[in-house]
């Protein structure tokens, strides 16, 4: 064994959306001395700052952990790939842009649930803060942070079939919301993106780069090792003192004041798990000595099921531009220029937010528009004029568990989300497909449509 013999006041287990942020956060006091570990690798690779680069990265093991659910009961047994990065910046690095709080009333619930600190009144404060607003400083938003956030460019939301699809939303009794980040969800309009003159602003970009390069100048008293695989935390008298980690073949130690995991759903309660921080009967199963019983580790799983619906166009959508060879050659030379065009996209364009039932209080199911539609991210897209429109719970009722399967570090974890194993979530499930389907009868939409492809009604997180 090698020992690092280094000592910190933090170590931050995890360079994903919350480490980078905490990376920069606690150095900004020069007297903290602070390790970032991260087990993926730099984010060097161009498709990891181009916003249309998740087709590259997302179920590329070089950035993505490529997890895969156990068989879901409620979803007729089939297994679902959970994309996660594994690179600075974590899953910032390779998600849809998509630049979404969240409903002041649900801050609101966990602040009533006994959490002071966690209301919306209390955490606005810190999201203008952290955010630089491309339309500038209001009540709801701050300039001057280090998350870029801007709009779609003007030309992608001039789409066709995109503006057909805002309009039939409208035509169904959905208001136009120009907005999802201020006084009201509810509502038709365009994704934000956090992305900045057409490049994406992940955590490592927005927050830790700055902080390794502030004026020219990196600060010291920061140190970021990649590819560092944390295997346990180091606990003596039932106090967690640092962490031990695999890099490039050795296992190294480190030593704080306080340890910090941000490795995510999954890699947090693994890496407890692995220390003996979980359910004892479960640590024995593998021969880890218990060092605390703690049952509810990994436990209490939540996630968002989208339900995905492809419909088949009677006019030209991104698919037909994509599979043209000169168009794309096209798109490239714009975004290299200029960029802005296709190769600026985020995951979506188009969001809703509503109620599946009138007597709801509040929106309880989300919809994600795109003008194309592929398989899964990665494959490419389809060969023929389409688009797709999937729809989520907000607030699911089904819970899940995440549990180690063996006693070492690099085996992924039995993760079961339970989807739909509730009577509420199922009944929701219904109502979204529902009211997806009213969605693309209205007039603006209809007359646009040939088929809806029942075999690309899939499941995908």
């Amino acid at each position: 064994m090698s020992d690092s013999n280094l000592n910190f006041d933090f170590i931050i287990v995890g360079a994903g959306s919350a480490g980078c942020v905490l990376a920069n956060r606690l150095t900004e006091n020069r007297r903290h001395r602070v390790l970032l570990l991260e087990a993926g690798r730099r984010d060097s690779n161009p498709w990891l700052h181009i916003p249309v680069g998740y087709f590259k990265t997302i179920h590329n093991p070089k950035f993505d952990w490529c997890y895969e659910t156990c068989a879901v009961p409620g979803l007729n047994g089939r297994r679902i790939k959970w994309p996660r990065g594994k690179v600075l910046g974590g899953s910032s690095a390779l998600n849809g842009l998509l630049y979404i709080r969240g409903q002041a009333q649900d801050y609101d619930d966990w602040a009533a649930a006994g959490n002071p600190g966690w209301g919306f009144n209390d955490i606005l404060p810190l999201f203008k803060k952290s955010e630089h607003q491309i339309r500038g400083e209001n009540y709801w938003h701050g300039i001057g942070g280090l998350l870029k956030v801007s709009d779609i460019y003007i030309r992608d939301r001039q789409n066709p079939i995109t503006a057909a699809f805002i309009k039939a939303a409208e035509q169904s009794g959905i208001p136009l919301n120009c907005d999802f980040n201020a006084d009201s969800q509810e509502g038709v309009g365009y994704f934000q993106l956090t992305a900045d003159r057409g490049r994406r602003c992940s955590t490592a970009t927005g927050f830790l780069r700055p902080a390794l390069a502030e004026k020219n100048q990196p600060r010291k008293n920061l140190i970021v090792q990649t590819n560092a695989h944390a295997s346990r935390l180091i606990i003596e008298n039932n106090r967690i003192v640092g962490v031990e980690y695999h890099r490039f073949g050795k296992i190294m130690r480190a030593l704080a004041a306080e340890t910090i995991l941000c490795a995510g759903a999954i890699g947090s309660p693994q890496l407890l798990q692995l220390s003996g921080l979980g359910g004892g009967e479960l640590c024995n199963k593998f021969s880890i000595p218990v060092i605390r019983d703690l049952p509810g580790v990994g436990q209490n799983l939540q996630d968002h099921l989208q339900i995905r619906a492809v419909y088949k166009c009677n006019v030209p959508t991104l698919n037909n531009a994509i599979n043209n060879p000169l168009r794309r050659i096209l798109m490239g030379l714009e975004y290299l220029f200029f960029r802005r065009g296709p190769m600026t996209m985020a995951a979506s364009q188009v969001a809703i937010f509503t109620r599946s039932q009138p007597a709801i209080n509040r929106p309880d199911i989300q919809f994600h528009f795109q003008p194309l539609s592929s398989d899964n991210p990665g494959e490419g897209v389809h060969k023929f004029a389409a688009f797709t429109s999937s729809v989520c719970q907000l607030r699911p009722t089904s819970r899940g568990t995440v549990q180690i399967k063996s006693p070492y570090l690099y085996h992924h974890p039995d993760i079961q989300p339970n989807y739909l194993s509730t009577e509420l979530d199922c009944k929701i499930a219904v109502s979204a497909m529902k009211i997806s389907r009213q969605i693309v009868k209205m007039p603006a939409m209809a007359k646009l449509i040939n088929d809806e492809l029942l075999r690309e009604l899939t499941f995908y997180n």
